[in-house]
């Protein structure tokens, strides 16, 4: 499409378009696709969440992959059961048939399976090898719930190989003309791929369940409301991918909408934002559960003002009961770094069957053992792993070998590479500089620190949320033990005796550190010297004015002054005066 200024009509389907002037628009390219904005923020867009994209695009590949495999696997198996039966058919032996069954049905027959699932001893080897019935994987179906220009949607139509149709909703008209005049502009994939509906995205996906082999949220704010419907629109074993930008939120800023929001009470701490994903983690969870699903997270990021999750979605009465096991509430010192957590269920073992009971509590006493102070409880949150260690390895791998094709590869490589690296079973974190604020002492270094906890016999990773935290499986009193045989080398002015510091340091260390360095106390990509947490690009990275605001000068620290004044300077040329807020 050139670039003059005339005037274009558009149409979609049977619907015409408002024709529009080119020149009022500004042609933003990114991967390739490209996307017309108006000049007057009249649909929301921001440039930061390009590395969500990429993030999204990197997990969609990963997940068409690992689907196949998935598939191929399932039909494997099914052609060996189907020709063991064949051949015990051949034989002249037919299955026993089991009289304790009360439909008095044999093996060999078909009988009603739950979740839709096919009978496996029923498929006919011919129609399996043929690639026919169960045989045929269809390309997978992606709805975006929010999609406001539609970038997003002809991003994964135009970069995603072997995708099928994806489906861009928006509430907002002038959103979905903005979307469809966007598909057009690219061209015959994404008009043959994207379509663009107007439609309330939780009324869509409540009356389209388990069509959708992904799902993609990502809204203005919390997603909170969406979340009950979206569960229910996913296939089993579907991907539902989700974004958070209410941190102040999540972090702790409003304990009490956090939890009307999201069912959990966050708490300010320097394991905040990793506390953010596990609260949305935990959230999810508990949608899912009423449908007797259950989630499995492969990816879960915090990276600029968001935190963003990678789920998967299955159907299973009895792996739903599991979930209490998953979910733990967060004891927090209020004068030291102490936490502690507590699982909310437990199981016991007898035989074949597992009982499941509450678990066992309190975890912690009311003072703090280690600096006698009072404790807060947050959460549930989820205590489970957060990412699925195989699936970042193949996401990384598949990031490097297309990384032209990735216009965040520094950004979104360097994540992956701090996850690939975190321990996977250890909640939360401590921060090193925090625990030398509350002793008043100097800070060992990272490598110093981390040779202690390896030489104790523990062991101890970054984490992609703050680049001075440490995860590690020691208890709370051998990381102060550590401390306190540190302050002994390098010893600190006396504080007052009330002091959470001076209470840690009066008792004598139980464990004697040893602060030899230890051969792994680097990660291979600190050894390597991997750049992974890089500075913004760019100023004013960060959140934009949601869309159909006037754009004033207080907007000045969002957008920046040049922008700003760009733009209120060419509304004085068009005579036009700033608009009364909605």
């Amino acid at each position: 499409m050139g670039l003059g200024g005339g005037v274009e009509e558009t149409k979609t389907g049977d619907e015409e378009e408002k024709p529009f002037y080119l020149n009022d628009y500004t042609i933003i390219k990114e991967g390739e696709a490209e996307i017309l904005m108006h000049t007057k923020n009249q649909v929301f867009y921001n440039k930061t969440q390009v590395n969500n994209r990429d993030m999204s695009i990197a997990v969609l590949r990963t997940f068409i992959s690992k689907r196949k495999e998935e598939h191929e696997a399932l039909l494997s198996k099914r052609i060996k059961k189907v020709s063991k039966v064949s051949e015990d058919r051949a034989s002249g032996s037919e299955p026993p048939t089991d009289s304790s069954k009360p439909n008095g049905k044999s093996n060999g027959e078909c009988e009603e399976i739950p979740n839709n699932e096919a009978c496996d001893t029923c498929e006919e080897p011919e129609k399996l090898q043929a690639g026919k019935g169960h045989g045929e994987l269809k390309p997978p179906r992606v709805l975006e719930a929010l999609s406001a220009s539609g970038l997003r949607a002809l991003r994964y139509a135009c970069e995603v190989e072997g995708i099928g149709q994806v489906v861009a909703l928006d509430n907002d008209k002038a959103s979905v003309e903005a979307c469809r005049r966007n598909i057009k502009f690219n061209g015959s994939v994404a008009t043959a791929k994207v379509e663009s509906n107007l439609a309330d995205a939780r009324v869509y996906m409540l009356t389209h369940p388990k069509e959708f082999d992904m799902v993609d949220l990502d809204p203005y704010g919390s997603p909170s409301v969406f979340l009950d419907s979206a569960v229910q629109s996913i296939a089993d074993g579907g991907m539902l991918m989700c974004t958070a930008t209410d941190m102040a939120v999540l972090c702790g800023g409003n304990g009490e909408v956090c939890y009307s929001k999201y069912g959990s009470y966050p708490l300010k701490a320097k394991y905040c934002h990793e506390m953010a994903l596990r609260v949305l983690l935990a959230c999810i969870e508990s949608h899912a559960n009423r449908y007797k699903r259950y989630i499995v997270p492969v990816l879960s990021v915090q990276m600029d003002f968001y935190v963003r999750v990678f789920v998967r979605i299955y159907t299973s009465a009895g792996a739903m009961k599991n979930t209490p096991l998953k979910l733990s509430y967060v004891y927090q010192c209020t004068g030291c770094d102490s936490f502690h957590l507590q699982a909310l269920g437990r199981t016991v073992s007898k035989n074949t069957s597992v009982r499941y009971l509450p678990g066992f509590g309190p975890a912690v006493p009311q003072e703090c053992s280690d600096c006698g102070k009072k404790y807060n409880m947050g959460g549930p949150i989820w205590s489970a792993p957060i990412h699925d260690q195989d699936w970042v390895t193949s996401i990384l791998s598949d990031v490097k070998s297309m990384k032209e094709r990735y216009p965040a590869f520094d950004r979104i490589s360097a994540v992956l590479t701090t996850i690939s690296e975190e321990l996977p079973d250890v909640p939360l974190f401590v921060s090193l500089h925090s625990l030398c604020a509350t002793l008043k002492c100097t800070s060992p270094s990272a490598v110093v620190f981390r040779s202690a906890v390896i030489n104790a016999g523990y062991r101890i990773s970054g984490t992609h949320v703050n680049p001075l935290g440490l995860k590690s499986d020691a208890p709370m009193d051998v990381i102060w033990d550590i401390m306190r045989c540190w302050v002994k080398k390098y010893p600190v002015k006396a504080q007052p005796p009330e002091h959470s510091g001076s209470v840690i340091l009066a008792k004598e260390p139980v464990l004697q550190a040893n602060f030899a360095r230890a051969v792994a106390s680097l990660s291979k990509a600190q050894a390597k010297k991997v750049a992974r947490f890089l500075p913004n690009p760019e100023r004013h990275w960060g959140p934009k004015l949601r869309a159909g605001r006037t754009i004033t000068s207080k907007h000045a620290s969002l957008l920046g002054p040049e922008t700003v004044n760009g733009i209120l300077n060419n509304n004085e040329e068009q005579g036009e005066e700033p608009e009364a807020k909605q």
